[in-house]
């Protein structure tokens, strides 16, 4: 094949093509000719590419035909349409979705939790494991670290420290699932075991309504989010051993997704909790009032979760990324 004569032959229609392709208001008759351009120019690259490689040509005629292919199929950009999607839709569906593993997490957690606290509480042989007396009364005495914990640095910073450290947690549970979930279960005990030596420790000095006071305010939040994080992880991880009518492939693509989308959910979720802690927590105001808060924030969670995500869910919202962006799918057999 003869370049020279090919590019003199069709200038003309990829010129027309590029002209078009830039057009942003299209008569039916343009749309029409738009699109037969746009074929054509599709089948001059892949001439191109079989009978007489160029990779200068190639790459003219590959720039057209995408600027053609957006022109024709419409190109879409994100923007804060998108982003309002994602909190009114997106999150809840998939919060909602995986409660049948975080709410059961959340019992057995705190069940756990308490069973811990109880174990420390009521068995000094226990305690005297875990430190030195002296070391143990430093940390529960009037002013100790347990209570210094939540004023003893700047709010702001504070703030910040928290947020990393919990946002952390359940980006580990979240990306452990792709392990069948076994890491996640170890990263769970692990904080229901420090939250019950907390409790219990607390108790024993006969201090615990002072520390469920600094611990509820922000913790019920806090903790709502790591659980939620672990249910994630542990679905994600049973998809691999059972992906249900859906083969691995499509449904690992779609529960990774959803999880995905999860983490900028929890981390502003997280980051309401950070500031709970670090403002709400260490304040001035009455136990009560603080407890309130807290309160608040988690029962709104809550019917963030369960009332707008099963709204969303009833919708056919899984989750998943908006339908536009994700790849065709070939049907596979039931």
């Amino acid at each position: 094949m003869d370049l020279d004569v090919f590019v003199t032959t069709h200038q003309a229609e990829w010129a027309r093509l590029d002209a078009l392709s830039r057009t942003r208001r299209l008569t039916g008759e343009q749309a029409d000719e738009l699109v037969t351009l746009y074929q054509r120019a599709t089948g001059h690259l892949a001439k191109v590419q079989a009978a007489a490689p160029d990779p200068t040509l190639e790459g003219r005629l590959t720039t057209l035909v995408a600027r053609g292919r957006d022109a024709v199929t419409g190109s879409r950009s994100s923007g804060w349409r998108d982003v309002g999607r994602y909190f009114a839709v997106s999150f809840p569906a998939t919060l909602y979705r995986a409660r049948r593993w975080w709410i059961p997490i959340a019992l057995v957690s705190l069940l756990a939790a308490a069973l811990v606290a109880w174990w420390v509480a009521n068995h000094p042989e226990v305690r005297d494991s875990l430190a030195a007396p002296a070391e143990l009364h430093e940390m529960t005495r009037p002013g100790g670290a347990y209570e210094a914990y939540y004023s003893d640095r700047p709010a702001s910073s504070f703030a910040a420290q928290v947020w990393t450290n919990n946002a952390w947690v359940a980006a580990q549970c979240l990306m452990y699932g792709i392990f069948f979930g076994l890491p996640v279960l170890w990263v769970l005990a692990g904080n229901v075991i420090n939250l019950g030596l907390g409790i219990g420790l607390m108790a024993s000095a006969g201090r615990l309504d002072l520390f469920l006071g600094l611990l509820l305010p922000h913790g019920l939040l806090e903790l709502s989010a790591v659980f939620v994080a672990a249910g994630l992880g542990l679905r994600l991880g049973w998809t691999i051993v059972d992906p249900g009518p859906r083969d691995r492939r499509t449904a690992l693509a779609e529960e990774g997704r959803a999880i995905i989308g999860a983490v900028i959910g929890l981390t502003v979720v997280l980051f309401v909790s950070g500031l709970l802690e670090a403002f709400v927590t260490p304040s001035g105001l009455p136990t009560w009032a603080r407890i309130t808060i807290g309160a608040v924030a988690e029962v709104l969670f809550l019917l963030y979760a369960l009332v707008l995500g099963r709204r969303a869910a009833a919708d056919g919202e899984f989750g998943d990324v908006d339908a536009a962006d994700r790849a065709d799918l070939q049907p596979v057999a039931a």
